[in-house]
């Protein structure tokens, strides 16, 4: 049975005393929810860290799992109907944009959704390219995806989303990853898309900023998993300022309050160096060259550049990761402690105590089947005693606001939690030098600041700090030496 083509209708979204609880956890993620979504309303759905938001999208989108993966109470309903009956009514794009890649080629994974809803091929294909249009995605049709980078396979991801023609657009922290020109292009893209189909849509974003204008209504989530505001959005925001301060909201022209980085010292000694660096994932396929760069003791370095520019293949590269396909990394006879200056030689153990790196997609990180364990696998392959290991990781469980999901396995976090938690899995084993990829991606206010505090706090003991981020904030407050990868080249720019 083929889908009709006409003009999208937007859905309506019902919750009664809806409620979730992830199997294992020992709280419900969600509890309560009573609320009304009507047709063609825009939603930014606010509120802290683990409050359940992402959460919500996906029990909208049908793609909660059943009794196995946890307990539903109360009703939600799209257009009256139970979410998992009318899949296709909404389009879910997640956090992790890696996770929703399929095909092989860029057009292909575009299409992928649209055929499964039997739309007619030659009408797939005129929306395979007005989508990859609107999300600024400017590739062949047979681009190969595994050549996208993080920021681009989001906006593939959003492509797919909007080539269904869904009528409930349903957005998890769409922009996190992407530069501030990205992020630009897909609030756009989102507009446009919202203006021709008129579908419902609900975002999840902690930066408020993005999506203010667009949206006709907030929705606020406190920790408990309940609803503590939900209104017209400059009314919410102007009424409810303290309550959403408190809850962990980016609020609008509210900054975070955190020490502003300083200047690495002219004659600091450095730990890493990369000189005449070639990079690249793959030994054929090189993506920058020509690259010099010093990694100063003690002091943050934060790594910034457009999407695709290979900020994340050069961050790999310099924690040993990757092996240079040019030029050399060298480090330090202090960091190197006896092995050869190369880290790409280093075996893991020897890795885990000189350089601490982590991903930019905090599940390809996990080993373990609860968050307590996956914080001992560090320690234990160091083979540090039982009282060490116990006083490291309640430590880290402590400052990252981890403490209560110590049993919770770790794939039924929020985004923002999984990435703490790879922070706290890399800092556990106290390295000399700590590579973090996009490290606050998925963070409400309150856990940035502690976040940064905690890696402040780091580098003036001694630690040495790289950061690949797009995060303005994060730049303010952590760039002792700023590096901008851009188009052309790696330029040193000055810190404030």
């Amino acid at each position: 049975m083929q889908r009709e083509t006409g003009a999208t209708r937007p859905a309506r979204v019902e919750a009664r005393g809806w409620g979730w609880r992830h199997a294992g956890r020992r709280r419900s993620a969600l509890d309560g929810i009573d609320l009304v979504i009507s047709p063609g309303e825009r939603v930014l759905l606010l509120g802290p860290s683990g409050s359940g938001k992402s959460t919500l999208l996906h029990a909208l989108a049908g793609v909660h799992g059943g009794a196995e993966e946890g307990e539903e109470t109360g009703s939600l309903l799209i257009d009256g109907e139970w979410p998992g009956a009318v899949r296709g009514r909404a389009s879910l794009v997640l956090q992790d944009p890696d996770s929703q890649v399929i095909l092989a080629r860029v057009g292909d994974d575009v299409a992928f959704g649209c055929e499964n809803l039997g739309v007619p091929r030659d009408e797939i294909w005129a929306r395979v390219r007005r989508a990859l249009d609107e999300v600024g995605l400017d590739l062949p049709l047979d681009h190969p995806t595994s050549a996208l980078s993080g920021g681009q396979k989001q906006r593939l991801a959003l492509a797919g989303a909007f080539a269904m023609g869904p009528g409930l657009l349903l957005l998890d922290e769409p922009t996190a990853n992407l530069d501030p020109a990205g992020v630009d292009e897909v609030r756009q893209a989102v507009a446009r898309t919202l203006d021709r189909t008129g579908a419902t849509f609900v975002v999840v974003e902690h930066r408020v900023d993005v999506w203010i204008d667009l949206v006709t209504r907030v929705i606020v989530l406190g920790r408990d998993g309940r609803l503590i505001a939900d209104g017209e959005p400059q009314h919410v925001i102007s009424t409810q300022r303290d309550v959403l301060l408190a809850a962990g909201v980016w609020v609008p022209g509210v900054p975070p309050g955190v020490s502003a980085a300083r200047p690495a010292p002219a004659a600091s000694v450095v730990d890493l160096e990369g000189i005449d660096l070639a990079i690249g994932r793959r030994s054929d396929a090189v993506v920058r060259s020509g690259l010099s760069l010093a990694l100063p003791r003690a002091a943050s370095t934060v790594l910034t550049g457009p999407n695709g520019a290979g900020k994340s293949t050069l961050a790999l590269t310099m924690g040993g990761l990757l092996p240079p396909l040019g030029g050399r990394v060298r480090a330090s006879e202090e960091l190197a402690g006896g092995l050869k200056p190369d880290p790409i030689r280093w075996r893991s153990r020897e890795l885990l105590t000189r350089i601490g790196t982590v991903f930019q997609e905090p599940e390809h990180q996990f080993v373990a089947s609860t968050v307590q364990r996956e914080l001992e696998v560090a320690p234990r392959a160091l083979g540090l005693d039982a009282p060490t290991t116990a006083r490291r990781t309640h430590e880290v469980l402590e400052r990252l606001g981890l403490d209560r999901l110590a049993e919770a396995n770790p794939f039924t976090l929020s985004g923002g939690e999984q990435r703490r938690l790879t922070v706290g899995c890399a800092l556990v084993a106290q390295p000399r030098v700590v590579v973090l990829d996009e490290p606050t991606f998925g963070q409400d206010r309150l856990t940035w600041i502690e976040l940064v505090t905690l890696l402040r706090a780091l580098v003036d003991d001694g630690t040495t700090l790289l950061s690949v981020s797009h995060d303005a904030a994060y730049l303010d407050a952590l760039g002792d030496q700023h590096l901008d990868l851009g188009s052309d080249a790696l330029r040193m720019e000055a810190t404030a």
